[in-house]
């Protein structure tokens, strides 16, 4: 097997031993940076151990950064990894510590402390190493287009529920305006109730029981839509990703890749 198809192997598949070693030490590297993350936002424990962090920091983003140019270097297409969610997703988690070394001045510290806050991104690198994220990005997919009509249909009627309670309701209750009457409709459909905006009138109050009710029965909706494609969606799935494309989510039987045709 040639370097380049191993290196491929290693980075982008976790069905082998090698793969599966691989994944196993980048879940741990994102961990412990998101951990360095938050203990340095703590300036007692920043005060005390920042030179710690700064070579954990270092240590991290150089093994990223290898692993960033060892994925460009084993596919077939690089271009389709450097603009691919996960290939964004890498870059903007590995640049932020580069760019802070060109940053300098005190106004210019609170720039790069929001970059390398970016370095949060790393926990999503996470969700490419579950077959689960996978079937569930699939069935999100597929019912793209029901949820967005269950959205439509929310805000429609947090709108006529905003402007009835506006109507309903004196001003001195907090129903100040349309937009606000549609803020309650809307944290009280989503059961959060938040309390600073509240019904005094006995109609009012009501809908409001009405509302929460709906909100409990709202809430079920996209959960039994997503849940259905699931169930329709779900094929078993490797890890396996495409050397020509980078594509992943192929069935486990699948000797080519379902979308340039290359041979797994």
């Amino acid at each position: 097997m040639k370097i380049r198809e191993k290196i491929h192997e290693v980075i982008f598949e976790a069905d082998t031993p090698l793969g599966k070693i691989f994944d196993i030490v980048l879940i741990v590297l994102i961990l412990s940076s998101l951990v360095t993350v938050m203990l340095e936002s703590v300036e007692s424990i920043n005060a005390q151990y920042q030179e710690v962090f700064k070579v954990i920091e270092w240590s991290i983003t150089i093994f990223f950064s290898v692993e960033y140019v060892l994925r460009i270097v084993s596919v077939k297409k690089p271009k389709a990894y450097i603009f691919s969610f996960y290939g964004i997703i890498d870059l903007l988690a590995t640049l932020p510590l580069y760019i802070s070394l060109f940053t300098t001045g005190y106004h210019a510290l609170i720039t790069v402390r929001t970059l390398r806050l970016l370095r949060i991104f790393r926990i999503l690198k996470i969700v490419q190493f579950t077959s689960a994220a996978s079937h569930l990005g699939q069935a999100l997919r597929a019912s793209r287009i029901k949820i967005l009509v269950f959205i439509y249909t929310v805000c429609i009627l947090a709108i006529l529920l905003g402007t009835l309670m506006y109507i309903i309701e004196p001003e001195s209750s907090g129903f100040s305006s349309i937009p606000r009457s549609i803020y309650w409709t809307i944290v009280t459909l989503t059961t959060v109730g938040y309390g600073d905006i509240a019904p005094q009138t006995p109609l009012g109050q009501f809908i409001a029981t009405m509302v929460m009710i709906l909100g409990y029965g709202i809430i079920a909706v996209p959960t039994g839509i997503v849940t259905a494609s699931l169930n329709q969606k779900y094929t078993k799935q490797n890890t396996q990703a495409c050397r020509n494309c980078s594509v992943e989510g192929h069935e486990d039987d699948a000797q080519f890749c379902f979308k340039c045709g290359d041979e797994l």
